[in-house]
């Protein structure tokens, strides 16, 4: 059972505890719930309701539009609310391949018969579609592309990252010089979820555009984090997740240029621009204009203090236990993301015994329901599995204090050495 509201700091955690699992998921402000309320309660009507009730939600659905595109450097009429990031995800992935690929088959480029055939089949044809994502991509995002491949033969292209998870751009160009016209898209996410590196999109995207390619972007753990400039950087669809800067969890959008070729997923009363469908979230919706807005509003003017107190956690770690090593760019990463390995120990033993110290946090990625797992990017990064396996990620999205950062340490050196590393 979760603890009372009463009982928690401003920070979300409870006295005696340090949260620091941040990448997973925020509180939500009292300021949030408070501007969704209204919307649940009093106007509660369906936006595509033509009465006066029904236009008072309508508007406050448009204005919460016009404020999350700005904040993310689109127009209004890019976002398309979703139900989280990892719907949002399948439907860039999915409905833009499968919109592309509709194109290329009636274009000629892609074989005709795809759908029910075996990958033998379609790859004889050589012609086969094909999908680019790089190698350390959530699995809402590969999964998808898995997912194309299974019933859609596409051809999956998997860039490989660098030993501190940076995408290879010289190998991203050799992807797109082959048979560039059976690309769909590329897709890469901006930051890492389990290590915090920070992608260069913008390069991204101009390697992809050369290549007559849409370019999609999986935001969700840099949305309020780091500045973003969709339409600035020339990105086609952009993800985001609102329960990683402060709203309830469920709620996401899609950004994606009206000039994008994309299927929708769902079926129905067209709402969205027709690309999903459902009688809209209007509470939902105000709640992602608001945290968001809140999130940024924070980060500009505690950026420089949470980047300096990220550095001397990471510091203090390093220097109390000299077996840990910095995962991910030690420069080019989230403000308030610091991963490490301790070879050793494992992770989830160290997770448990932190618990125990009033320490939270987390070894990667927490989207995995009951199972611990090696975290990939670490495989992909070139880590071997019996390494990789004593991850540990300590994600914030408050500046810490001297006292957080000699607490936090002092619980990871007596961790340590309680699962014996000497």
């Amino acid at each position: 059972m979760s603890e009372p509201e009463s009982e928690r700091n401003d920070d979300g955690r409870t006295d005696g505890e340090l949260y620091l699992d941040a990448a997973s998921t925020e509180p939500v402000s009292r300021d949030v719930i408070d501007a969704m309320l209204p919307f649940m309660t009093d106007a509660y009507a369906n936006p595509a309701s033509v009465h006066r009730a029904g236009k008072t939600a309508a508007q406050a659905l448009d204005a919460a539009r016009r404020s999350f595109a700005a904040n993310l450097g689109a127009r209004p009429d890019d976002v398309i609310f979703t139900s989280g990031g990892t719907e949002s995800d399948n439907l860039a992935v999915k409905g833009i391949a499968l919109a592309r690929m509709e194109r290329m088959r009636r274009d000629g480029v892609v074989s005709d018969l795809l759908l029910g055939t075996s990958h033998a089949e379609s790859a004889a044809s050589g012609r086969r579609p094909r999908i680019v994502i790089s190698a350390v991509e959530h699995p809402a995002v590969a999964e998808s592309a898995a997912w194309l491949e299974r019933f859609f033969g596409f051809d999956v292209v998997r860039v490989p990252v660098d030993d501190a998870a940076r995408i290879d751009l010289d190998a991203l160009k050799r992807a797109m010089d082959v048979a560039s016209e059976r690309t769909a898209l590329v897709s890469v996410m901006l930051a890492n979820n389990e290590v915090g590196t920070i992608q260069p999109v913008e390069d991204v995207v101009r390697i992809a555009h050369a290549a007559g390619v849409p370019a999609h972007v999986d935001a969700v753990q840099a949305a309020g984090q780091v500045p973003i400039r969709m339409r600035e950087w020339g990105v086609d669809a952009l993800s985001v997740s609102g329960h990683k800067f402060g709203t309830p969890k469920g709620l996401g959008a899609l950004l994606v240029r009206g000039s994008t070729p994309i299927e929708p997923l769902l079926s129905g009363g067209g709402q969205e621009r027709g690309l999903r469908s459902g009688t809209q979230n209007v509470a939902g919706a105000v709640g992602l204009a608001i945290a968001l807005d809140e999130s940024i509003a924070f980060m500009r003017e505690h950026a420089a203090e949470l980047v300096a107190s990220r550095d001397r956690l990471i510091q203090a770690v390093l220097d109390a236990v000299p077996q840990a090593r910095l995962t991910g760019d030690p420069r080019n990463r989230l403000p308030g993301h610091a991963s490490f390995i301790f070879p050793g120990v494992t992770g989830e033993a160290l997770l448990v015994d932190l618990d125990t110290r009033g320490i939270e946090c987390s070894s990667g990625s927490a989207c995995a329901v009951g199972r611990h797992e090696i975290p990939p990017t670490l495989l992909a990064m070139g880590l071997e599995p019996s390494i990789a396996k004593s991850a540990l990620r300590l994600t914030f999205r408050r500046p810490l204090s001297d006292d957080d950062i000699d607490r936090t340490v002092s619980a990871i050196r007596r961790s340590c050495t309680a699962l014996g590393l000497r």
